[in-house]
């Protein structure tokens, strides 16, 4: 699969989706937004693939915004367009991509470099991480998720901080914020995101996939989790992989997951 905006690679149930735009910092433009979609897509039709890791190219940025030459004459209307589609093509599409999403945070996540990696299911950072969301200054807001993503994974008091200062924190404190799970240096980054792949893949994906609804059920408007929750336990019942899992249990042995 070829792209110009982005790097797709695939090795052992692990799909690289690389943002490879070095020269404008990995910005994202629409053209990276419909590339990342397709991305994805293909991503989840593979069934030899399990695991995702998103990463920026090179050690600068992840993402380090959006491409503000292509809406800054936007009327209000075209505005608006811009950040339903690009929710629904991109930043939703993977929070409930039915396969786990490590984004590997290396360098600057600002904008929607940082809705992108909020999007993911879970990040790890670089040492040299610096995340922020900087729109206001720009007299506009986060229109891709930050403004809801931010506060459920920090609160609301420090996700109104960083917003209205339009500031940047350092992987220690996102860190500490829990923005984020883990802190690596550069040169660890994605090995210790393809341990953490390695540990997620020996389990039912599945299972996981389930999860990940019921998970994220509780942060959807209009939605009961817990009923979420009780729908895809039931629904485990009925699949290949609570065979094996519970027939290894009970005799002493390593699990093999058909993922059916």
């Amino acid at each position: 699969m070829s792209f110009e905006n982005i790097k797709f690679e695939e090795n052992d149930g692990i799909a690289y989706i690389t943002i490879d735009r070095p020269t404008k910092l990995n910005a994202l433009n629409k053209a990276t937004i419909q590339e990342l979609h397709e991305a994805f897509e293909a991503a989840q039709e593979d069934g030899d693939i399990k695991v995702i890791i998103l990463t920026g190219i090179g050690e600068k940025a992840f993402v380090a915004g959006a491409d503000i030459s292509e809406f800054s004459d936007f009327s209000k209307e075209e505005g608006k367009q811009l950040a339903a589609q690009g929710q629904e093509k991109l930043f939703d599409f993977v929070a409930n991509f039915p396969k786990p999403v490590i984004a590997a945070v290396n360098g600057f996540a600002l904008g929607g470099g940082l809705e992108l990696a909020m999007a993911a299911h879970f990040r790890i950072a670089s040492d040299n991480a610096k995340m922020g969301l900087p729109e206001v200054s720009l007299g506009v807001i986060p229109g891709y998720g930050g403004t809801q993503r931010l506060p459920q994974l920090v609160g609301k008091g420090r996700a109104m901080e960083m917003i209205m200062t339009a500031g940047m924190i350092d992987a220690r404190q996102a860190l500490e914020y829990n923005l984020v799970n883990h802190v690596t240096t550069q040169e660890e980054l994605i090995p210790f995101a393809e341990k953490t792949a390695g540990k997620i893949m020996k389990n039912s994906m599945v299972a996981i996939s389930g999860a990940i609804k019921a998970i994220n059920a509780n942060f959807e408007a209009g939605r009961n989790g817990f009923e979420v929750e009780i729908e895809e336990f039931g629904r485990s019942f009925g699949t290949e992989d609570f065979k094996e899992g519970t027939s290894a249990f009970l005799h002493k042995r390593k699990a093999n997951f058909p993922g059916k």
